[in-house]
């Protein structure tokens, strides 16, 4: 996988722009107060100030029918020098109808933290294209705006990956988790779950590569698109693919691993990282690898903590990532961010 521009980490007193490329619930009425936190937490917090884009807080049905001016809002933070950082209010749906509006140079020219989980998946294959690295992590309205207060794991996370221009070093599992809640419920009434930790599905050693996926759902959108990722790409990645076949079905999920087989991604990566799977879904994805594929060898690790629940780590995508499957661990071998001033 070729290498791609890092951006600069984020410091307090940055300016950063939340950004509604996917979803439009952070300016619906009903979601207003949800946003109005999440741009608390990531001022008090991390002492980032917070501006919205000019269309972010528009609303759902304004959004949906001008992908357009969701494509103009990125241009806008791209191109504002006030702008330092650029985080999603929530994921979607439909991002691959920004496709023709965006300007890939504009990104490549301006590379700046941008970060956002499930359908942002799609414009993190955008500045993948343009040879600029993303962060698959944190939505403002969650995790970054959960109920009750920032865990942890996952302020934690954010520090190394965007904050830091050192090593991000050893990714642990969280050690505890909770599925999305969007209810403001009081701390002592979320329903935290012991985590069962990182488990090795197959594989031998260690494998290392650069960090490549996302939510299969946009990637499927984008599939025979330019932005899909190539094999210069997928080519001795460590793929991080969240099928998400528990809001959908398990055979939802098998077709998702097929797909990845038939555009050459299983073929010719390096190893694999997923989200926690049930049994049903983890005997899926071996079948794919065992029998279809052929690659009984492929180091992959289960558990990781980037799907559809709180906490969640930050991936940048393009980092230098390794997989143990000795030790059962997954580790980014690179700083997630460059130093003010210097090269990425």
């Amino acid at each position: 996988m070729r290498k791609l521009i890092k951006p600069q980490k984020l410091s307090p007193g940055d300016t950063v722009a939340a950004i509604s490329l996917s979803g439009g619930r952070a300016g619906d009425a009903d979601m207003l107060w949800r946003y109005e936190l999440g741009k608390k937490r990531l001022e008090e917090v991390f002492g980032l100030r917070v501006i919205e884009t000019p269309h972010a807080l528009m609303g759902s049905g304004y959004l949906y029918e001008h992908p357009e001016h969701r494509a103009a809002d990125l241009h806008w933070a791209l191109e504002n020098p006030e702008v330092k950082g650029i985080i999603a209010n929530m994921g979607g749906d439909d991002s691959y109808r920004l496709l023709p509006y965006l300007d890939y140079g504009l990104i490549r020219s301006n590379p700046k933290i941008y970060m956002g989980f499930s359908d942002i998946t799609t414009t993190c294959c955008c500045f993948a294209h343009a040879g600029v690295m993303s962060y698959y992590g944190p939505n403002l309205l969650t995790p970054i705006a959960q109920s009750g207060s920032l865990d942890g794991y996952t302020e934690a996370a954010m520090r190394r990956a965007l904050f830091s221009g050192e090593v991000i070093g050893q990714v642990e599992p969280c050690p505890r988790f909770t599925p999305i809640e969007w209810r403001d419920l009081p701390e002592n009434e979320i329903n935290w779950q012991k985590s069962t930790g990182y488990q090795v599905l197959q594989g031998s050693g260690k494998a290392r590569g650069r960090l490549i996926g996302g939510c299969w759902g946009p990637l499927q959108q984008i599939m025979g698109t330019d932005i899909f990722p190539g094999r210069e790409l997928w080519e001795g990645s460590i793929l991080f693919i969240e099928n998400m076949s528990p809001y959908n079905s398990t055979l939802a999920g098998l077709h998702g691993w097929r797909a990845l087989a038939a555009c050459g991604a299983l073929d010719v990566c390096a190893g694999l990282i997923t989200p926690v799977m049930n049994d049903e879904e983890c005997q899926g994805l071996l079948k794919v690898l065992k029998h279809e594929v052929r690659r009984e060898d492929l180091p992959v690790i289960a558990g990781v903590d980037f799907g559809h629940r709180t906490p969640m780590t930050v991936l940048p995508v393009g980092a230098l990532a390794e997989i143990d499957c000795e030790e059962a661990s997954f580790a980014i071998l690179e700083s997630g961010a460059a130093e003010r001033g210097m090269d990425a």
